[in-house]
């Protein structure tokens, strides 16, 4: 018999949650160099950087064995906040197309929403998917590339390779964003049941 994965661990001050923290404390800088500054190559390395680093934070808390409860909710939490706010800002600043940026903020709002919503209802929490991880990364690569597209510094070609990745990953997020449904389902009912076992221990 396959050994069980070590159960979540309770702490906060571990490496995984520190990189999290450090890749949302990015996000302002990010805003400075490109409206305060004016400096939209920085910004993009910048968000390149980031957007590479997608996975760090869970390949520690894996290998390290530092698994948390809060490492979970804090990694899908940092990555939602860090995309709506570079796709704000570059619909404001011009560098990603009208329907890449509506249709990635389209459908954040549906699962931030989705999220409060099975919280309130006392439903179990869902663990983050491989295609949205997948489809954050794909888009977290073509924004940079935008940016550094025509009038950047890259030209056509960069644009071209942007908009394959923006594709990929707005397909991919929102295939999960559907996925979530089946899910959300069970972990309803998962929810129901534990309270009711609670409710039957008690009396």
């Amino acid at each position: 018999m396959a050994p069980s994965p070590p159960a979540p661990q309770r702490g906060i001050l571990t490496i995984p949650n520190l990189v999290t923290l450090v890749r949302l404390a990015c996000v302002p800088l990010f805003c400075w160099l490109l409206f305060g500054q004016d400096d939209r190559t920085a910004a993009a390395w910048l968000l390149a950087g980031l957007g590479c680093t997608d996975w760090v934070d869970g390949y520690l808390a894996r290998h390290l064995n530092q698994v948390s409860e809060l490492g979970k909710v804090l990694d899908p939490t940092a990555d939602r906040i860090l995309l709506g706010t570079v796709v704000i800002s570059l619909l404001i600043e011009g560098s990603v197309p009208a329907v890449v940026g509506w249709g990635v903020l389209a459908r954040e709002v549906l699962v931030s929403v989705a999220v409060l919503a099975l919280a309130a209802a006392g439903a179990r929490r869902i663990d983050v998917q491989w295609a949205g991880k997948a489809g954050t990364l794909s888009l977290m690569v073509s924004f940079p590339v935008f940016m550094m597209g025509t009038p950047g510094p890259w030209g056509r070609p960069a644009l071209v390779i942007a908009w394959g990745f923006a594709v990929a990953g707005l397909v991919l997020s929102w295939y999960a964003a559907f996925a979530y449904v089946p899910l959300a389902r069970q972990a309803l009912a998962d929810g129901r049941a534990a309270r009711m076992a609670q409710m039957k221990g008690i009396q």
